[in-house]
């Protein structure tokens, strides 16, 4: 399936799944969805990393939608390809 406009999920529930920091990481996940048929969407979302190890900074990523019903469906698939770093947990969520 594909990227799609942010106005299609305007009627259905639907939950973060990942994060992407990078763009080379966010191509990743967006070839898992895609090689699965499933459609998303993508927005800004921020998130914590560590600077130095000891120092939180805020920055801004690629946070991947999907439909609620297919979240576990697509946080699976994406363990399986060893994204593992921008994983949102299911109770983390929108």
């Amino acid at each position: 399936m594909a990227l799609l406009d942010p106005h299609a999920f305007d009627d259905k529930d639907i939950d973060c799944v990942y994060v992407a920091a990078r763009r080379a990481e966010a191509q990743r996940v967006e070839d898992v969805l895609s090689a699965n048929a499933v459609d998303y969407v993508v927005d800004i979302q921020p998130f914590e990393s560590m600077l130095l190890g000891i120092f939180k900074v805020e920055r801004d990523g690629v946070g991947f939608y999907v439909v609620a019903a297919q979240a576990e469906f697509c946080r699976q698939r994406l363990r399986d390809a060893g994204l593992y770093e921008g994983l949102v947990d299911a109770d983390v969520g929108n």
